[in-house]
């Protein structure tokens, strides 16, 4: 990608289903100091970002809110995209995505019609909206799913997808999760850790996470640990060099036990530790039930 002139960081284009969380997302960007426009033309999407570009602009980082009511305009999204691909305005872009379920019940609390849904059913409409973004779904450089997120995880997984945007860096996010409360539906890559012995029932480390040393140092002594952070970290190598050459350069690798508590969370640090030596890796981590019960 071409370096910046002005922009301190690539533009983003935040998209998704409506229910998904957008407006949430929004604030969060706001929040980290970027220039947020909200459902503007296609058009105006190039327009934006190239003003944002020049020299006398006031604007270091912009973001571009876009969802399924742009369309009534001339041009598409997609195409805005593979317009910008390849030039130093192109954008990261964001999809916010969630359970069909989830995304009724949301509706249902704040009493609203789904911007598709006409004279037929919420689940009708947004069954609509999902076949109609499928295909900018598919081209998404970062796709979170908000089904199980509070507006704090929310801000967290942005964070930690994001990290520090290097324009020429691999940004890879190492996401701990619990099995018993789902695998993350966003992830590129989840392995298991349940294999290794459990600090849970050890009486004296249950109260602590894996972030504290007497986990992580319980965890992390155990010769599966080591000799399965080693061989995953040659084998992620060899995947990402991989992703790197398709174009894939947002990758979630989700690692889980099972409360997300302990094991997977020292490992996630542990890996992600030693990732952050190569320099062309801009590497974070998420640990997704890291509060839950």
């Amino acid at each position: 990608m071409a370096v910046m002139t002005h922009l301190e960081t690539p533009p983003i284009l935040l998209t998704g289903m409506s229910g998904g969380g957008l407006s949430s997302a929004a604030k969060v960007l706001e929040d980290k100091g970027y220039y947020v426009a909200h459902n503007i033309p296609p058009r105006s999407i190039v327009e934006l970002f190239s003003s944002c570009n020049q020299d006398d602009s006031p604007v270091t980082k912009v973001a571009a809110v876009t969802d399924v009511r742009s369309r009534m305009f001339p041009g598409s999204v997609e195409e805005i995209v593979a317009e910008l691909k390849g030039t130093e305005l192109e954008p990261t872009v964001l999809f916010l995505d969630a359970r069909d379920d989830v995304l009724i019940r949301r509706f249902d609390s704040v009493r609203r019609t789904h911007p598709l849904q006409a004279g037929d059913s919420l689940k009708m409409g947004i069954q609509r909206e999902r076949a109609a973004i499928a295909n900018m779904r598919s081209k998404a450089d970062i796709i979170i799913d908000t089904t199980n997120l509070s507006i704090h995880d929310l801000r967290r997984a942005i964070e930690a997808s994001f990290g520090s945007m290097q324009h020429d860096a691999q940004h890879v996010t190492i996401e701990s999760f619990g099995f018993k409360h789902g695998i993350p539906r966003d992830a590129d890559v989840v392995m298991d850790v349940r294999f290794l012995p459990n600090p849970y029932w050890i009486p004296e480390l249950r109260a602590y996470r894996g972030t504290d040393a007497p986990v992580a140092d319980y965890v992390l002594s155990q010769p599966a640990a080591e000799e399965f952070i080693t061989s995953f970290q040659t084998l992620l190598g060899t995947m990402l060099e991989g992703y790197r050459h398709e174009g894939k350069n947002f990758i979630t690798v989700g690692i889980g036990c099972t409360g997300g508590h302990h094991r997977s969370v020292a490992v996630s640090e542990e890996l992600a530790r030693r990732l952050r030596e190569n320099t062309d890796l801009d590497v974070n981590t998420l640990h997704r039930d890291f509060h839950r019960d």
